[in-house]
């Protein structure tokens, strides 16, 4: 009787040992380290260069936006904007020519010529969903979690810190000719058209003719 328990002891002692450990082909380990490795600067840059700078023409005129919102903000919003999630903000890409009215430690004032609207062209804070959003060249179906969703729009804005704004910068005086294409942020619910600010992605003072 002590035999038969013994090699019953051991036989469920070999059966837990054996399902307790498990091998996964190399490949495997691989391939799902692999997808796991998501380059979001690398990301950013691609979809900086063939999707946004090639697209810089479908960005809407901030006068004709401005107007449109005035007489019928919710085809507008519905037409022009975007956004990923459910809620009130939402973002336009949008384009535009002005002076500069003032340059200021953290943006500078533009006056628009086609409307005299007054917006800001933000110059220090770059952060935000703005521009990733704005144009609606993303899915984020693309993505495996958020995290790497929003590592992509903390290295768009590292471009445009790095290689949009420091030559704006240093050319831009006051009542210099500007034009410029980025992105805005707008509540549906409480619209706000006297104090736009843009994030740039594409800024220059205009050379005199």
């Amino acid at each position: 009787m002590k035999l038969v328990k013994y090699i019953i002891i051991i036989i469920v002692i070999v059966v837990v040992a054996y399902n307790s450990v498990y091998f996964k082909k190399l490949d495997e380990v691989r391939a799902s380290k692999t997808a796991t490795d998501f380059n979001a600067a690398q990301y950013a840059q691609t979809f900086w260069n063939t999707k946004l700078m090639a697209n810089l023409s479908k960005a809407i005129d901030i006068s004709q936006l401005s107007a449109m919102l005035s007489t019928d903000p919710a085809k507008t919003f519905d037409t022009y904007s975007h956004a990923l999630g459910i809620g009130n903000l939402r973002y336009f890409f949008v384009k535009g020519k002005g002076s500069i009215t003032s340059i200021n430690q953290d943006d500078v004032s533009v006056a628009i010529d086609s409307s005299k609207q007054n917006i800001i062209i933000a110059t220090e804070f770059i952060f935000g969903n703005a521009v990733r959003d704005a144009a609606g060249f993303i899915n984020i179906n693309e993505f495996n979690n958020t995290m790497d969703f929003n590592n992509v729009s903390a290295e768009i804005n590292k471009i445009i810190r790095e290689k949009v704004l420091p030559s704006f910068k240093t050319d831009a005086t006051k009542g210099s000719k500007i034009e410029f294409v980025g992105a805005i942020e707008l509540n549906k619910e409480h619209l706000d058209l006297l104090n736009v600010e843009v994030i740039p992605v594409k800024v220059a003072v205009m050379s005199e003719q």
